[in-house]
């Protein structure tokens, strides 16, 4: 029971599913080092461990341009990482294995790997005493036809080689590998350690043939042009059945002897079930050339005649491959498939390469694909790293502990695994020490577990020989028992069973009554095994048949006899010598069986849904002898019969049975010799959705068709109408795709559920088909028109919406019947007319009608008509005389008519304007806050850039050279010995001091010249933050004793000096952490809610004015009426019409194509966390009457008003609410050509329109909604419930701006707080509005007012729209209006800004002053908390700015103002070595400005 527990758990443990690391960008690259793994994306470089916890991360993105890291190879020789990149022209970066942050060497203007997003491949090559880095890699630019140029390169590791490190240089000359072929692309390649060989692979293709080569190195060869000049080359071909020119992926398998590599090789036709092959090559011995590739210096590129390598054996076959890797265990190979679909496949090979048992390790929930390269871990090897898109994994390979039996561990045929008989589980032969661990055998494919053989003596005794399909590495205890029913079968004279052998002898009188059923049992250790035998009387299998047959010789193996193949008979088996394989011993016979070969020519359908299919129609040839039918899918394992029926010669029925996966599987048809013939595809797809039918309703007599609305309807076998039960058989337009069924007759009325059968499964259908009454027709009247008779059939009105093709109507006249053409259906009334042909038709006795299963005959009633014809006549009179007396009746009451409209035109008015004002007041008080309050993971922006955007907000060059990253070169990012200079001189607090005070007294230092030198000196000394404390306090304490301010009220309230600047910096400095623990949270929720709440009304796409905003400037007050809807919306995931599951997205009737895209892409990735697409790479299509319809910003039928045009509306194109809506992809399907966006026209504005009218003259008679007045003053309740709906997100940001986490304010604002109490008691200021104001203008106003205007200063990939920036201000309006002291007297001529948060304001300050209070009583910061606090702080960000750029800047200035200073130090007594260090410093520069610095 402890070791079935402990098997439990482990099973347990090995199903939860792999670590899993999600990254922000798709992985581009990932590798494994002996101790590391490093993965690449779009943005950054993550270095992990094993066990894919990240260490670290490097930013490899560029400021100025795109850098693409393309080449990436660990060299654990010497503990780094090479890296390289197209970064200014190229670069190279050598980097610790241990800490990738850590740069130990870079080399830029070297451009090693592609420039474009092209495949390459680099590995180290070469012996232990000469490494290189090989490259291989088409070159990108554009030159003539067999023109050479460079493929493969070795550079240099090291100093010590010819050239130093990164070197191409060879031993006096070039040495590279060269070729004429243009298109070229490399795949992979690996380096073979003993010997010493480099093998590349890649793909080509000249004069439209593709080709696989592979390129071989002597690698042993110390000299790089050695190397190169040992260069072989080979043509790899597969397959046989079909060519498939590219290679996808590969990989090597370990062999002692052999270098056996393993190929997936594809011919570029997804739609084709094995358009991807498994191929093993033995590339031991790779010979000769291939026509262009030559080594440098050549005079022929090549040879003509290529040389070919054919595959060992193809293994595998699959739609999509993607990659593969494989381990060696003993005599068998495990190879593991990564798949397109997103599966990671497991396949054993035993030593002859036959393959066993797919089987699927893992499968992603969606479609992506496995990228090329999969690693394993490198310490045990017991799990295999597989990228898809963004995500990595970590998949255990070896899963034995699922298995419970030893029955069950072998039967999983997996040679890593093994039953321990000590600790009683599978597991894997590492885990099993001290003991006997019992394991498959090599041939154990091609054997069941147990196999018998039956051998007869002379005393006539029989003895049962069975034999195990098992080995071990040891001796467990093993034993037989037989029995027969209760008693045992054995006499006692057989010898011990050993393993994995034992026998059984008894008396051949039990055999001769008949056969024989033994219940065989075997016990290893605790694990017992029970088998039943059907044993037979071996000579009477053939004794009484004259002509041997396969099905005797079957039936002689497997009874455990021996087949003669001379004599044909079966008999006793004499001696040792099992006859294990059925197979191989009777497949002589079956060349010898007489039949004609079934052949399988089509099959009926060949598409089906997972659930499987009844009815299936296989045409073919020869099918009499045909008795099963069989299919297997690529991932089955046991194949699936189905009986047939309905069989002739030519053709015959099956049922396909249903199917876990979706995919293709391989049908055959059995003959009687079990033989399978044919090879032809069935695809199993999705099942079945419906969306609807049309029509809906059908009359009483049935007979109507019914047409499905929705997707995969061909797969549809019938309808049943519930409850009634009813089947109706289905039928399908291959040509228009349209699919229907003819309704049942029901006697009476009602609704009916339809459910579609699917296999022997049901799918439910959204709509409901309801029954009425049969048409009634009442009579029909004829007139002559010319040679033609129309006729008029009267009839009362009902709800069926007949059409005109589902009536047919005959007219009779005597034995002649003349076709009606019908040409009007109306409410009441059909009018057809019969065609005169021959001559003119006067009239018909009778009438036809047919409407599906419902017949009518309507006879002429001669007497009806002379009466309808008196009739008319009378009304004709009675229509004169009225019309006589309207005439005069109109002229007297026109005036009356006139005066009665013009009122109700008032009223109507009247009541737009109420009903306007009342619904504000109805939106106002019902308003819910139900906007989101989760947004998943915040995208804080990283300190450095945060920090750039607040010292450069104009985001100039200057801010992208002060970031310090990877690719920059060396010596601009070295503070150097003229940057030491003047970074001491600086250091100098007089000199300092001297130096701001000089520049500021200068008439042409612009504020932006102030605001620069500021941000340059905080980044100078941003190492040392305590020293631009005490040099912001020396700096401030001079702005407050000079003259100019006198006023103390106005001192910090606006940034005209340096130090103001300064003090901007240190205080975003020392708050980012508050800023991103405490405050970044309410600010980001708030920015989502206000972006929300705009988006729930209507927004003007031309003018972004909307109904719901806080900016009564952005307020739109041409709303028209407008409707909420629920949008069902769908992704097509694959070109086959496969779609995911609905997602819900809100939108309203006036949104444009543009907004609706917008909304989906929004909900997408607030569901699910990730972006799905940009914008301009989908398009989105309208599910209407089972057919999907584009939809656009504009098309042929947009309304234009003149000159401009109306942009596309979901009312436009009448999308009711929960339509289909479903999102494709330009890059999913390549047919689709995106369109792009009219905004990007730079006449946007002016050509076109959305809710906004245009101005222009013209006629609004057809939009008499257009005509009504609109006051923006009836809007402005808007403002109020926008107000109310983000209400409670403002409160929250304030309070956690001016709240106290733990009771405790921010170390940097208690600090700086006491420093203007202290400056205050120094200049004797007694006013407490003067400090109140010192702090406001200090912190609120300097700080957090420019946070809360630009969240894009804190965030990512945040979009700061003009809208938004006009709400965010009214909000920044109100928290500055709480820091003020003085009273605010509104009246209703004040801004709506202000009257907005009128009432909220008093208790902001009353706030706020109890913040300022409680940051005054808490105990003053100390020195040395303040110390420790900067230099942690300092400590942080240390290596995140480059500090020289920022001294050569700041050395500009000193060198522009030379003069300036040097007075301004004579005038304050400076000491002399001052000047004589600042002219030191001038002499450096000016040195190395005439060397080529500027």
């Amino acid at each position: 029971m402890r070791g079935y527990l402990l098997g439990i758990l482990l099973l347990l443990k090995y199903c939860i599913c792999g670590d899993v690391h999600d990254f922000d960008g798709d992985i581009k690259d990932f590798i494994v080092g002996n101790s590391k793994l490093f993965v690449l994306t779009d943005h950054r470089l993550h270095q992990m461990r094993h066990d894919l916890t990240e260490e670290k991360s490097k930013d490899i993105t560029k400021a100025s341009e795109h850098n693409r890291v393309n080449i990436l190879v660990p060299f654990d020789e010497n503990s780094t990482l090479i890296t390289c990149g197209t970064f200014n022209n190229g670069y190279c970066e050598v980097l610790d294995i241990n800490d990738i942050t850590n740069s130990i060497y870079n080399e830029s203007g070297i451009l090693i790997g592609p420039r474009l997003d092209e495949k390459s491949v680099a590995f180290i090559a070469g012996t232990s005493s000469s490494r290189y880095l090989l490259v291989g890699k088409k070159d990108e630019d554009a030159k003539p036809k067999n023109t050479r140029y460079s493929v493969v390169t070795l550079l240099s590791t090291s100093d010590s080689q010819p050239g130093g490190i990164f070197s191409k240089n060879a031993e006096g000359s070039d040495a590279f590998i060269e070729s004429t072929v243009t298109d070229v692309e490399f795949v992979d390649g690996f380096q073979r350690v003993s010997p010493s060989e480099s093998y590349l692979f890649l793909n080509t293709k000249t004069d439209s043939e593709g080709k696989v080569l592979v390129l071989w190195m002597n690698s042993s060869k110390g000299r790089k042009l050695d190397i190169i000049k040992s260069l072989q080359a080979s043509r790899i071909r597969c397959c046989s059945d079909k060519a498939r020119p590219v290679l996808v992926a590969s990989t090597v398998i370990p062999s002692v002897n052999r270098v056996i590599w393993a190929g997936v090789f594809s011919a570029q036709n997804q739609q084709d079930p094995e358009n991807s092959a498994l191929a093993l090559y033995d590339l031991s011995h790779v010979k000769g050339r291939v026509k262009g590739f030559c080594v440098i210096g050549e005079n022929t590129c090549g040879s003509e005649n290529d040389t070919e390598l054919q595959p060992l054996s193809v293994v595998f076959k699959y739609s999509s491959m993607s990659a593969v890797a494989a381990v060696r265990s003993g005599s068998w190979i495990v190879l593991f498939i990564g798949t397109s679909d997103g599966q990671l496949i497991k396949l054993v090979l035993d030593e002859k390469l036959t393959a066993g048992c797919p089987t699927v390790l893992f499968k992603s929930d969606d479609e992506r694909a496995v990228f090329p390269r999969m690693h394993f871990d490198p310490v045990d090897f017991r799990h295999i790293y597989i990228a898809l898109k963004k995500q990595l994994r970590r998949v255990s390979v070896v899963s034995c502990a699922k298995y419970i039996t030893l029955k069950d561990c072998r039967a999983a045929l997996d040679p890593l695994c093994g039953w321990c008989v000590n600790t009683h589980r599978c597991s894997p032969r590492d885990e099993c020490s001290d003991t006997s661990w019992v394991y498959i055998p090599k041939n154990s494919l091609q054997t069941r577990l147990f196999s018998f053989q039956m051998t007869e003596n002379s005393s006539r005794k029989i003895t049962l020989h069975l034999s195990l399909s098992l080995e071990s590495t040891g001796n467990p205890a093993f034993s037989c028992t037989f029995n027969t029913g209760t008693m045992n079968l054995c006499d006692e004279s057989d010898p011990p069973a050993v393993f994995p052998n034992c026998s059984c002898s008894f008396s051949d009188q039990l055999l001769y009554t008949g056969g024989l059923r033994v219940s065989a049992t075997v016990t290893i250790e605790d694990q017992k095994i029970t088998e039943t035998l059907t044993l037979t009387n071996c000579s009477s299998i053939t004794e009484n048949s004259p002509n041997a047959s396969y099905t005797q010789c079957v039936q002689c193996v497997s009874s455990g006899c021996h087949w003669s193949s001379s004599s044909k008979r079966c008999d006793w088996t004499h001696g040792s010598g099992l006859q294990l394989h059925t197979q191989d011993e009777c497949k002589y016979l079956l060349s010898e069986m007489v039949y004609n070969k079934p052949e399988i020519l089509s099959l009926e359908p060949n598409k089906i849904s997972f659930h499987g299919r009844n009815n299936v129609l296989l045409r073919g040839r020869n099918l009499e002898s045909v008795t099963k039918i069989r299919n297997q899918g690529d991932l089955e394992c046991i194949p699936k019969e189905s009986p047939v029926f309905d069989r002739s010669s030519d053709t015959l029925r099956f049922h396909i049975p249903p199917s876990g996966t979706k995919g293709t599987v391989k049908v055959c048809v059995v003959t009687p010799d079990d033989r399978c013939h044919g090879n032809s595809i069935i695809t199993y797809s999705s099942q079945p959705r419906c969306t609807g039918i049309q029509p809906t309703v059908s009359w009483s007599s049935g007979g109507r068709k019914i047409h499905l609305q929705g997707s995969n309807l061909e797969l549809v076998e019938s309808v049943t109408v519930h409850p009634s039960n009813k089947v109706m058989k289905t039928q399908y337009n291959t040509s228009s795709g349209d699919v229907w069924f003819d309704s049942g007759p029901y006697d009476g009325s009602g609704q009916f559920r339809l459910l579609l059968n699917v296999g022997n499964f049901t799918v439910d259908c959204v709509d409901y088909l309801s029954y009425k009454p049969d048409p009634e027709f009442t009579g029909f009247t004829t007139l002559q028109v010319a040679n033609d008779l129309q006729v008029n059939i009267q009839k009362k009105t009902d709800m069926l919406n007949l059409s005109m093709n589902e009536v047919t109507v005959t007219g009779l006249q005597g034995d002649q019947q003349y076709p009606c053409v019908l040409e009007k259906i109306e409410s009441n009334a059909i009018i057809c007319k019969i065609k005169g042909e021959s001559g003119a038709i006067s009239a018909v006795d009778t009438l036809n009608i047919v409407i599906g299963n419902f017949s009518k005959n309507l006879n002429f009633d001669s007497r009806s008509s002379k009466i309808i014809y008196v009739s008319i006549f009378a009304a004709l009179i009675l229509l004169i005389i009225l019309g006589v007396v309207v005439g005069v009746i109109i002229h007297r009451k026109s005036q009356r008519q006139m005066n009665e409209r013009m009122n109700k035109d008032l009223e109507m008015l009247e009541c737009k304007i109420r009903r306007d004002i009342r619904q504000g007041f109805v939106d106002l008080q019902t308003e819910k806050s139900d906007l989101i309050d989760n947004v998943g993971a915040i995208p804080f922006l990283d300190y450095k850039h945060f920090a750039s955007k607040i010292f450069f907000p104009e985001a100039g060059p200057l801010a992208a050279v002060m970031i310090r990253d990877i690719g920059q070169d060396s010596e601009q990012t070295t503070v150097d010995e003229k940057c030491q200079a003047f970074a001491a001189l600086i250091r100098d607090k007089q000199f300092l001091s001297c130096f701001v005070h000089a520049l500021e007294e200068q008439k042409n230092f612009s504020i932006k010249d102030k605001c620069t030198v500021a941000s340059l000196l905080t980044l100078a000394f941003h190492g040392d933050l305590l020293y631009l404390t005490e040099v912001m306090e020396d700096l401030l304490q001079s702005l407050m004793d000079q003259s100019s301010n006198a006023n103390p009220k106005l001192l910090l309230r606006r940034t005209e000096s340096i130090v103001e600047k300064l003090l901007t910096n240190w205080v975003s400095v020392c708050l980012y952490g508050f800023l991103r623990e405490s405050v970044g949270q309410p600010l980001f929720l708030l920015v989502s809610a206000l972006t929300q709440q705009i988006s729930k009304g209507p927004v003007d796409s031309v003018t972004e004015k909307a109904l719901y905003t806080l900016s009564e400037d952005w307020l739109l007050c041409q709303a028209q009426e407008f409707e909420a809807l629920k949008l069902k919306v769908v992704f097509a995931v694959g070109t086959g019409g496969e779609v995911s599951e609905p997602l819900e997205v809100n939108a309203l009737t006036c949104d444009t194509i543009q907004q609706v895209k917008e909304k989906i892409l929004q909900t997408f990735q607030r569901k699910f966390g990730f972006p799905f697409q940009p914008i301009r790479d989908i398009e989105i299509e309208y599910e209407k009457e089972g057919k999907f319809v584009m939809l656009q910003e504009v098309d042929e039928t947009s309304e234009i008003r003149g000159h401009v045009t109306m942009l596309n509306t979901l009312k436009h194109y009448q999308v009711g609410d929960g339509a289909c809506i479903k999102v494709i992809t330009t890059k999913v399907h390549a047919t689709l050509s995106s369109q792009s966006s009219v905004k990007d026209d730079e006449n946007f504005a002016v050509k076109y329109f959305h809710l906004v009218d245009p101005d222009i003259d013209t006629d609004l008679s057809k939009h008499p909604e257009k005509k009504a007045l609109k006051f923006k003053e009836m809007y402005l309740t808007k403002l109020l419930s926008t107000k109310v709906a983000v209400h409670s997100f403002v409160e929250n940001l304030f309070k956690s701006i001016w709240g106290l986490p733990n009771s405790k304010a921010p170390l940097a604002v208690k600090y700086f707080f006491d420093f203007l109490d202290a400056q205050a008691e120094r200049k004797k200021i007694s006013d407490p509005d003067v400090l109140h104001i010192w702090k406001t203008n200090s912190l609120p106003l300097r700080f957090w007012v420019n946070i809360l205007k630009n969240p894009n200063f804190v965030f990512s990939d945040m979009e700061k729209t003009p809208h938004l920036d006009g709400c965010l201000s009214v909000i920044a309006q109100a928290f500055m209006d709480s820091f003020s002291l003085a009273e605010q007297n509104l009246d209703k001529h004040s801004p709506t800004n202000k009257l907005l948060y009128a009432k909220d304001i008093p208790q902001y300050k009353q706030e706020v002053k109890s913040y300022y209070k409680l940051v005054k009583d808490q105990p003053s910061i100390s020195s040395q908390e303040l110390k420790i606090f900067l230099q942690e702080e300092s400590k942080k960000h240390q290596n995140e700015f480059n500090e020289s750029a920022a001294l050569r800047e700041l050395c500009k200035y000193m060198l522009r103002y030379f003069s300036e200073v040097s007075q301004k130090l004579d005038q304050t007594d400076a000491p002399a070595r001052l000047k004589e260090d600042m002219e030191n410093v001038k002499e450096l520069f000016e040195t190395m400005k005439r060397g080529g610095w500027s």
